[in-house]
């Protein structure tokens, strides 16, 4: 082999390493930042890049993605001089690689301690019940903050959450002890609002029961009254009915007597029997009116006393109907 063939060789072989070196491809979600002899000179995002060699001087590649930065626990101090630690986890992005790589040294240190005194300050204007129960608040500001800071650094703070908070012992105690507490003081209202319901349903279940004791004795009252209206009337028309009976018997009698035409013989006849009659009763004296002469006279009386009978049958038995 010649010399000139193995220079060529050679060459090609450098050649080929130079095109190798200089041919960059950039992954998805990253970016790398170029340098030209010394100066930024521009930045690769995705796909295949071509650069000089010994000229351009190539970073390291640069996630695009979302990072999670999970710090460690910090003492705070709240404004009732309370004591606590608090761990917080950052969700941040890079948006431009330039400023990530010259804006700041260590970006993730950085965030780190900026996270760490913005949560002092916001904290320190709190009391200690206040931070508990403000999470949702203190996250708020603090990304709001944290964002506006590292604006210049090309990074986008998208979440700030505090993971734990952890008052001192004693603290935590105290607070077991009032929770226990309103959980009893709870519990007392709770048992009480069931004994004020039982006691109101009871009293509402016995007037309810009275009121309906009461209409039934009233149904009962008027139910009674109305059977004992019924036989009272039935009674009154029975009496009724006898009584029209007796009539039309006495009224028929007296008229098939004067249909008759007694005698004179039949109607003294008829007063010897009615003196009879009289004298067989229990009075122990029987007054003769001094009008009556004669035993004539008697009869004549008890003749017309009988013509009169069904008139005065008649009346007797409408003033029994009305009574």
């Amino acid at each position: 082999m010649s010399t000139l063939a193995i220079v060529l060789i050679v060459l090609g072989a450098i050649f080929l390493i130079i095109l190798m070196s200089s041919v960059r491809i950039i992954r998805q979600s990253t970016a790398v930042t170029v340098e030209r002899l010394g100066k930024y000179h521009r930045t690769l995002q995705t796909g295949i890049h071509v650069i000089f060699p010994y000229f351009d001087r190539a970073s390291m590649p640069i996630t695009l993605k979302e990072i999670v930065a999970d710090f460690k626990p910090q003492p705070v101090i709240t404004k009732d001089n309370v004591t606590m630690q608090i761990d917080t986890v950052v969700y941040f992005q890079i948006t431009d690689a330039k400023l990530y790589t010259y804006g700041v040294d260590r970006p993730l240190s950085a965030i780190e301690n900026l996270t760490a005194t913005t949560l002092r300050n916001i904290v320190g204007d709190l009391e200690l019940d206040e931070t508990l129960t403000s999470r949702d608040t203190v996250n708020t500001k603090m990304r709001v903050i944290l964002d506006e800071a590292t604006d210049p650094w090309g990074i986008k703070i998208n979440r700030v959450e505090l993971k734990n908070i952890l008052p001192p012992r004693d603290i935590q105690d105290a607070m077991e002890k009032q929770m226990r507490a309103e959980r009893e003081r709870r519990e007392s209202i709770l048992r009480a609002e069931g004994e004020k319901r039982s006691t109101i349903l009871v009293a509402e279940g016995d007037k309810e029961s009275q009121i309906l004791r009461a209409e039934a004795e009233k149904q009962s009252k008027i139910l009674s009254a109305e059977a004992e209206k019924q036989s009272e009337m039935l009674k009154a028309d029975a009496k009724k009915y006898s009584l029209i009976a007796e009539a039309q018997g006495t009224s028929d009698a007296i008229n098939m007597i004067v249909a008759a035409k007694p005698d004179t013989a039949y109607l003294t006849l008829q007063g010897f029997e009615a003196l009879k009659v009289l004298a067989d009763g229990n009075a122990t004296k029987i007054i003769v009116p001094s009008e009556i002469q004669n035993v004539a006279s008697l009869f004549t009386s008890i003749s017309e006393t009988i013509t009169n009978a069904p008139k005065t049958i008649t009346t007797k038995i409408n003033k029994e109907v009305k009574n």
